[in-house]
């Protein structure tokens, strides 16, 4: 069986793409964050966008249009649970890499494009490598001591939390509050 010149293309263009999200996903995220949370999303974010601007790219319509599609997903955003700033960079570079890879080569040289994707993992990895004096580990925990949680008792707070994770934590972040308990995001030495 023969493949077409275009689906061709679309095989070259994708496997491209997913390699260097692979680079930026696995290598250098995965290296520098604990868990693996993100990584489903990350690899599907990209898929997704690589195929969405491939398809839109081939196709004849409106600009205006075309964002409209693309702002559906910026307000995915604002009906899920709030992801730390440098996850959510990480989702708009695996976003863009998506985008470019897929339509940048009918606009661009391959050589410009495989220098744009060169810089992006470059500085990718150059600012997780150089961005961090100390990496922190982090958990999410339930608390159900409400009292604690007021700005005055940060104090006790922090040394309750100490007392029963055996961690000696460094900050923490006060997520969502129930009825009878919180959600504390907890920063902590990782030796």
């Amino acid at each position: 069986m023969e493949l077409s010149i275009g689906f061709s293309s679309l095989l070259t263009k994708y496997a491209f793409s997913t390699a260097v999200a692979y680079i930026i996903i696995i290598q250098i995220y995965r290296r520098f964050h604990d868990g693996n949370e993100f990584v489903f999303t990350y690899f599907m974010f990209n898929s997704l966008i690589f195929f969405f601007a491939y398809i839109l790219g081939s196709m004849d319509i409106n600009i205006g249009f075309a964002f409209g599609l693309f702002a559906v997903f910026a307000i995915l955003r604002y009906r899920t649970d709030p992801i730390p700033i440098k996850e959510m960079t990480y989702l708009f570079i695996v976003i863009t890499l998506g985008v470019i890879n897929a339509i940048g080569i009918n606009e661009v040289s391959q050589q410009e494009l495989l220098f744009a994707n060169l810089v992006i993992i470059f500085l990718t990895f150059l600012l997780e490598v150089n961005g961090k004096e100390k990496i922190l580990g982090r958990r999410t925990i339930e608390y159900d001591i409400l009292e604690n949680i007021k700005p005055q008792n940060h104090d006790n707070l922090l040394i309750d939390l100490e007392k029963r994770t055996g961690l000696s934590i460094k900050h923490f972040e006060i997520g969502r509050v129930f009825l009878d308990r919180v959600n504390i995001k907890i920063f902590f030495d990782d030796d």
